[in-house]
């Protein structure tokens, strides 16, 4: 006679987030050796499996070409075996993060004797929703892996063999390294329904991470009973200051919106001080120009392109929202820094906004009156990313304010309780 498991009855979906709560429960309390040794499991398994890894995503690749997707996007979602090795190096490169599970966040003896101490742990099942890049599925189970955290991995339809492969492997290697195989799931279904099940998973999943562009966020955002982290698009503005250099501001600029347009740290809104406008954009329009840039033009930009070699379309009042993710860019002409403290309190998302200066006073007052994950000085865009901040891998970008903001690294992924130990201690 056969027994049937208490949740036999229960859709795919919920019966993963079962086993992974489980999964959860026992990863809390393993020692970093445990799971260090299973990431290191896992970058090994990448690289000897590459060969399975990339033909399952050949089948991805040649089916979105198939249906007319963009380049751009099917660059995002190309593994070839060079970007297995550095994936499988970034799992290393994790490995050899220190453990923030345990940290002690603060603690004194309190004035009756009790100890207290405030301690991180793991958030516990972290649910992550992710359009096209399957190398985000290896970023994903590797950073929750290190904090303690099982992963429910809901990819895109577009991606569906390349994160079946993905996972495949990964479940395999941390399976043989002793740790629970279920603390890395991909959801089941490649259906919305099955999407809804996880956001509605509140007692289950513990957190949703959604990453992608704007209408992934909000529907999220809108629709989960479980606790969202709202990572946000990348509404990036570079201001050039008056006192600006402008070698230093056109090297800036190009650098963030052409390096890498498809990524949320991309700039996509230059704003130039009118005292420099004369001096600069005629020469920024051809260096943008030089990177295939079109520029979306305010009028006072227009009148300083005449003679350049700039492809640019007057800008509509569209434009100052857009994440164009694209060789595109929206520039205007501003009064004053505070002009340009005003349009990006206006249409940013609040994600990462620079500004380009000589004057310390100028940079003190932007960076304080600039209310955004990141607000940087003399340097590009590009560089809000946990890799660059030296966190490792990232698990996003949160935009929000509440429990984390900017690159998630692994403290991001942590929780913490208070640990109070006394000696017969009553209250009185």
């Amino acid at each position: 006679m056969t027994t049937l498991s208490p949740y036999d009855s229960l859709s795919p979906v919920t019966q993963a987030a079962y086993r992974a709560k489980a999964a959860a429960a026992a990863l809390a309390p393993l020692p970093r050796a445990d799971k260090d040794d299973a990431l290191l499991a896992v970058a090994d398994a990448l690289e000897v499996r590459t060969a399975e890894i990339v033909a399952a995503n050949a089948r991805d690749v040649a089916r979105a070409r198939e249906n007319g997707t963009s380049e751009s996007v099917v660059d995002r979602l190309t593994l070839t075996p060079e970007r297995v090795r550095a994936i499988a190096a970034d799992v290393r490169d994790v490995a050899k993060l220190p453990d923030p599970v345990g940290e002690v966040v603060r603690g004194n003896t309190l004035p009756n004797g009790i100890d207290l101490r405030q301690v991180r742990v793991p958030l516990g099942v972290v649910g992550i929703i992710y359009e096209a890049r399957p190398n985000v599925t290896v970023d994903a189970a590797a950073l929750c892996l290190k904090s303690g955290n099982a992963v429910l991995l809901r990819g895109s339809a577009s991606a569906y063999e390349s994160n079946t492969a993905l996972v495949r492997v990964i479940r395999d290697a941390v399976g043989g390294a002793g740790l629970p195989a279920d603390a890395v799931q991909l959801v089941p279904g490649d259906s919305r329904e099955s999407v809804r099940e996880l956001m509605r998973a509140r007692g289950l999943v513990d957190v949703l991470i959604p990453r992608g562009g704007a209408s992934l966020i909000r529907t999220v955002v809108g629709e989960s009973t479980v606790p969202v982290i709202e990572t946000g698009t990348g509404n990036c503005h570079v201001y050039v200051d008056a006192d600006a250099d402008i070698d230093m501001a056109i090297d800036i600029l190009v650098n963030s919106k052409a390096q890498r347009v498809s990524v949320c740290n991309a700039a996509e809104t230059l704003l130039v001080h009118q005292d420099i406008a004369a001096a600069f954009l005629p020469r920024a329009l051809d260096a943008l120009a030089e990177a295939g840039v079109t520029v979306h033009a305010d009028p006072r930009v227009l009148a300083h392109a005449e003679g350049t070699k700039a492809t640019v379309v007057e800008a509509v009042p569209e434009d100052w929202e857009t994440e164009y993710l694209s060789y595109d860019i929206a520039a205007a002409v501003v009064d004053s820094l505070d002009k340009a403290v005003e349009h990006i309190r206006l249409w940013s998302s609040g994600h990462t906004e620079a500004i380009v200066t000589t004057s310390q006073q100028a940079a003190r007052r932007f960076t304080r009156l600039v209310d955004s994950t990141t607000v940087a000085v003399n340097a590009s865009t590009r560089f809000t990313d946990g890799g660059q901040f030296g966190f490792g891998a990232e698990i996003g970008i949160s935009t929000q304010k509440l429990h984390a903001r900017g690159p998630m690294g692994l403290p991001e992924l942590t929780s913490t309780k208070y640990i109070v130990t006394g000696d017969g201690h009553v209250r009185p």
